[in-house]
């Protein structure tokens, strides 16, 4: 099973106790007003898009991590690697992401998390370059990756939702660990 431990945080696979917290955090508006078109997610589609994200980690050897605060074990949220199939102007790329429930937010959660799935995605799994993609005006999610050392690349429309999205990088020649 592959983990990764931080300071604070256990980066794992997703379980079926996983379940009930990730929809509740998916069930927030604000935590989603950056997903998608913005819509909420409740306990059934959760249920699917954890499905798909373990189907990711056998198909592709990386995926989510469920993200648990090691002194609890409390799930805050997920943070990892996937294919942005949704925006196939970016293939055959890889996406950096997060999500993180409201109460976590501000702590240096995510930046944290995100760090060591960074590292994850160019020492461990091998590619040479890493996206993320943010909605414009999603500021806290440009922070963080900024601090990841990745860069604006070009802004391009969400081809679905007619939005504005900012796709950030960072390649191997300039990540730091």
């Amino acid at each position: 099973m592959t983990e990764i431990l931080t300071p604070r945080l256990l980066l794992r696979r997703w379980t079926d106790d996983d379940l009930v917290p990730m929809a509740e955090i998916n069930g927030d508006p604000e935590v989603m007003q950056w997903i998608g078109d913005g819509s909420v997610r409740d306990l059934e589609t959760t249920a699917e898009n954890i499905e798909r994200w373990e189907d990711e980690w056998d198909e592709e050897g990386f995926g989510l991590f469920a993200v648990e605060l090691l002194g609890s074990g409390e799930l805050i949220g997920f943070t990892g690697l996937s294919v942005p199939e949704f925006l196939p102007e970016v293939l055959p790329d890889v996406e950096i992401g997060w999500r993180l429930g409201r109460q976590f937010w501000g702590q240096g959660y995510a930046s944290e998390a995100a760090h060591a799935a960074l590292e994850f995605a160019l020492q461990d799994r091998g590619l040479d370059r890493v996206i993320s993609i943010a909605r414009a005006g999603n500021t806290a999610s440009e922070n963080v990756m900024r601090k990841l050392g990745m860069t604006l690349e070009r802004e391009t429309v969400h081809p679905e939702f007619g939005h504005a999205l900012r796709i950030h990088a960072i390649d191997l020649t300039e990540y730091r660990a």
